[in-house]
């Protein structure tokens, strides 16, 4: 596959299945109460004990305290933490201390002066995700998973010392266009997936992942 792809919010079994039979990198796990995505710690555990070796498990936080995560960590296998709330650099590099786990900073982006401060979080990161940043108006709006695109050409020629990923409003429809406009090198999905919010559908996973390896 020419881009790397992670599958996120990945709740239910046959999700699962399609995503690594169909060759997913990453799969997250989200952690965080108000996502209609979210899963126990037992779920977690369970699913993440289906992964094979070679595909990354990720579980996603939002501001997470320490003891959430060890409580966490006790009980499901990850391999990556993504913080996807208002971490600053300290808290990132802070939480790879506390779990020996390698850590992804999600960045809202709304304009280019947000991608400008993520300097900071890719001296403390090994990954960086680029997210629509969530709208100030929408009530129900989330961290992320919002199906919300930003403007994919802010990104292009840019550089970070570290991997990253673009998400926000992807499908399999408009893949293409977004890493030709943003030079991506990982893409990230959720709702793009999803046959209704918070359930993906496992043929949607398996389009998306062969119109990445299409590209």
């Amino acid at each position: 596959m020419g881009i790397k792809v992670k599958i996120c919010g990945v709740n239910a079994p046959d999700a699962l299945t399609a995503a690594v039979e169909d060759g997913a990198d990453f799969v997250g796990f989200v952690f965080y109460p108000p996502s209609p995505r979210a899963v126990s710690r037992e779920q977690a555990a369970e699913l993440a004990a289906a992964v094979p070796d070679g595909i990354e498990r990720v579980g996603l936080f939002v501001d997470p305290d320490d003891a959430t995560l060890e409580r966490v960590l006790e009980e499901a296998s990850l391999d990556m933490i993504q913080l996807h709330g208002r971490e600053s650099p300290e808290r990132v590099a802070g939480v790879r201390t506390l779990t020996g786990r390698k850590v992804m900073k999600a960045i809202g982006v709304a304009s280019a002066a947000d991608l400008d401060a993520a300097a900071e979080h890719a001296e403390a990161a090994d990954w960086l995700m680029f997210d629509a940043r969530p709208p100030r108006d929408r009530k129900d709006a989330l961290p992320g998973g919002n199906a919300m695109p930003f403007d994919w050409d802010l990104l292009r020629g840019r550089t970070w010392p570290v991997p990253w990923m673009l998400a926000g409003g992807l499908d399999a429809g408009n893949l293409a266009e977004a890493v030709r406009r943003s030079g991506a090198p990982a893409v990230d999905v959720s709702s793009g997936v999803e046959k209704a919010r918070g359930r993906k559908d496992p043929a949607l996973v398996r389009a998306f992942l062969a119109a990445a390896r299409a590209l």
